[in-house]
This record gives structure tokens, sequence and C-alpha cells, in this order.
């Protein structure tokens, strides 16, 4: 289980301390100079809150400039204000999970798993996510996949795996049908763009696993 972060908003729609990205995000996004940072705990994030943003904001930018490749700077094609999805899988079957990543940010914003799956799905499942909670949340974002197959499978509304339906995959089947479900009675916006890995780098929802 990824460990529970807390976000201030010093300047953004409603200024204050929110337990998910989500929410920060929905308080910061197309608000011009929002200042914002997490925090791992709720009382170091009340305590910064009383303080001033640059207090924080400035040592956060420090820290990472002093730490090599933590936040390599994005090529000038990419959408900052975008949503990277990405899946792992120890074996192929084996334990699958999928994230999804604020782009500019780094800030995750959903993982699921791990469940016994396959990289694909998990490639499929997480865009499908991601389309659901941007047009939920009002998001006016794209979407990343380095999955040319999930990207494929997404617009033919089918994931088309070849895995077994078993009683050790039933679960996920059923994640499978709610989310070909969902592609099939809801419309959305949201562009879908493949991530050139080879030109761009590993996709930054990538789990770091290679």
């Amino acid at each position: 289980m990824p460990k529970q972060k807390y976000y201030v908003v010093w300047e953004g729609g409603t200024p204050g301390v929110y337990d998910s990205w989500t929410d920060c995000l929905l308080q910061t996004k197309g608000y011009t100079g929002a200042k914002y940072k997490s925090f791992d705990s709720r009382q170091e994030a009340e305590q910064a809150f009383r303080q001033s943003p640059y207090a924080h904001i400035g040592a956060q930018a420090k820290a990472r400039k002093q730490v090599a490749g933590a936040t390599r700077p994005l090529p000038p094609m990419v959408i900052d204000n975008s949503l990277a999805v990405d899946a792992a899988c120890s074996g192929n079957p084996g334990p699958m999970e999928y994230r999804g990543v604020h782009v500019a940010s780094r800030q995750e914003v959903f993982r699921f798993g791990p469940m016994h799956g396959t990289n694909n799905i998990g490639e499929f499942l997480a865009i499908v996510h991601g389309l659901a909670l941007i047009k939920q949340k009002g998001f006016d974002m794209p979407i990343y996949s380095d999955s040319v197959n999930a990207i494929g499978w997404v617009r033919q509304k089918k994931c088309k795996t070849k895995l077994p339906r078993t009683p050790k995959t039933e679960q996920l089947f059923l994640l499978i049908e709610r989310a070909e479900k969902w592609l099939r009675e809801n419309t959305y916006s949201t562009p879908i763009l493949k991530w050139e890995t080879r030109a761009w780098g590993e996709i930054p929802a990538d789990f770091g696993r290679k």
C-alpha cells in the first residue's frame, strides 16, 4: 500500500489541507500562481499551512535539484498538465498493479493492485481508470500510455486478453467487464496519447523495476 500523503494548498480555489492528490488538484487546476506541496503526515501539513509557502516550496525545489534524475525535464512536446498511466507485472501473468501519475508534479493520483493478471490488462485498466476519474472530476487533460495494445483495446472498447478466466482470475475479469461496460456507456473527450519511450525515456508513471 502506498504511504498516505497530505497536501497543503496555500494558494488555490480553497486553501487548506487535503488528504488526496485528486482533491488538491481540484483546488489548483487552472489557478494561476497556485502554491501547494505534499507532506508525509497531517501534523506536518497543518503546521506548514500556518507558515509561508516559500519556506517549503523553495526547499523542495532545491532538494529535487540535488537528487539525480528525480524530476528530469520533460520533452518540449509533452503536455505537462496530463495524466500518465502505467502497469507493472512480476511475471506475465503474475502479480499485477497499475497507477496514474500527474506528469507535471509527479504526484501519484491513483494506484491499484497487486492482483493476478498481465501487464497488458493492467495498462488497459489504468487508461479506463484515468478516463473515468478525469470525467468524474471535470479535469481537462490528456492521458499518456506507453502501451499500443492497451490504447487499441480502449478504442475498441474491448480487453482482448488471452488470459484464461479461472477462479484465480475471476475478480480481475469482473474488473475488466466493469471497464468495458464504462467504455460502452460513456462518451469522453480526453485525448489518449502514446508516450514515446525511446525518444522521451520512461513514462512518469513507470514503477522503476526494470
